[in-house]
This record gives C-alpha cells, structure tokens and sequence, in this order.
C-alpha cells in the first residue's frame, strides 16, 4: 500500500448514492475505490485494506435497525475505522448522520426539514478546519434530508451549520469528517434521486406537487459552485489520506 495511491472504501446504501463528481476526480487522480453495496447484502471487506473510507447517505434512518439489520455492523466498522485505526474518514448525509451516532452522539428527526439548494455557514472550528480549506465561509449546497444530528458526539466538533440544523457538518481527531448536506452531485442526481419514493414525497411535502422539475434547474443552475466545493474538499481529504500514510 502506497501513501501516492490510497485505496478508497465506499459505504453505499442504494446505488443512486454514490460519490457522483468525486469518482471524476479519483478517476483523475488514478485512485482506486471499492463501493460496497450493504443494502443488498454485500459484506464489509477487510478495513485494513483500505487507506480511507467514505459513507455515502440513503433513504433509511439510522434508528431504523428493525428494517435495515446491517446499520449496526456499518456503525461498528465505523468506530473500528475512525477510533481503532484512525483510517481518514469522510460522511455525506446518512454517513454523517452515521458517524455521530457510531461516536456517541445523538440523531433524530429534524424540526424542519431541509430540501433544496441552501447555504451552509462554517463556524469558527470549520473555518480552522483543514477539510474546508480554500472554501467560503458560507458556500451553497444541495439539502435533502429529514433526520439531523441532535447533539453531536463527545470530543467531535461543528464545523458548520445552517439556520435550520446546528450541526451541518463534524470534525473528529483531525482525520474524520462529514457533512449534512451534499456537494458531490451531477446533472444526473435530482432525476434519480426524485424517484425514490422516500425523497420525492419528502421533496413534495416541503416544495409542493411537481416541484422536481423546478429543482432540477436550481441544481443545474448552482452545478459549478458545487462541483468547484467538492473538487476543493476533495482535494483537502486526499491530501489528509496521503499525510497519514507518509
């Protein structure tokens, strides 16, 4: 294993969530990646393995354990990534939701829930923060979620918030991260993403009976601000992984 060419694990829990524009950059960048497909059974490979991990988001919620049998041991490989061997880490959505809970924090539904293309303030630990280097204190971003991060896990820090949710993105031990929200899209994401039944009712309540048409153009719209924000992330993450492995 090499710290010029780390090998990225992916947690996926439907294959519409995948890391959509940063495959572009790991295909730009001769990075490897594994995606793991836990909702349809496939098992959680070796950890050791891989020289980071990346936890993608889905429809279900973290207490959903009855219906989704696999979230525990996708928790206890988190903690054996992040607290046991230290692996750079880094959430979208459900992973961030998943690494609060994994830690000791608390999630649940959000008293408002947030769909659209919003903004994200960074606080003062986020602008401090190696993860969000060279990005705007307050950048835009696509939100779609119902659940949030209630309190956040014992020595995690906020890094960023919005009027509606408190803790929009965590920082953990200088080597794990992950955000509310989602800058990783494609002209393809709200399409896709609009039929699950689970978001497009979720967008409807919030946004009104065919509003994905209209989402779709605001998503287009603010494509380059967010590829611009992922390929910045991106670029800050990789360079955690490659100062670990050196």
């Amino acid at each position: 294993m090499s710290a010029a060419n780390p090998r990225v694990l992916v947690f996926q829990h439907i294959a519409i969530e995948h890391p959509g524009v940063f495959r572009d950059f790991l295909h730009e960048d001769g990075i490897e990646w594994t995606a793991v497909e836990l909702d349809e059974g496939e098992p959680i490979p070796d950890l050791g393995a891989y020289d980071a991990l990346w936890v993608m988001g889905g429809p279900m919620d973290v207490w959903e354990d009855d219906a989704y049998p696999w979230l525990e041991p996708e928790r206890v490989a988190i903690r054996e990534a992040v607290v046991e061997r230290k692996t750079p880490f880094f959430g979208f959505c459900l992973g961030h939701q998943l690494l609060a809970q994994a830690l000791g924090g608390e999630v649940g539904p959000a008293a408002e829930p947030e769909i659209g293309i919003m903004e994200v303030e960074l606080t003062e630990a986020g602008r401090a923060s190696p993860i969000f280097e060279g990005l705007p204190a307050v950048h835009s971003c696509l939100q779609w979620h119902g659940a949030e991060v209630l309190r956040a896990p014992p020595g995690a820090q906020t890094l960023a918030a919005s009027r509606a949710c408190a803790v929009q993105a965590l920082g953990y031990a200088g080597h794990a991260f992950s955000i509310q929200y989602h800058i990783e899209i494609t002209g393809d994401t709200v399409p896709q993403w609009g039929e699950v039944p689970a978001y497009e009712q979720a967008l409807e309540h919030a946004m009104g009976e065919g509003a994905l048409a209209a989402f779709e153009a605001r998503a287009a719209a603010g494509m380059a601000d967010l590829n611009r924000s992922a390929r910045c992330i991106y670029d800050n993450f990789m360079r955690i992984v490659r100062q670990d492995r050196a």
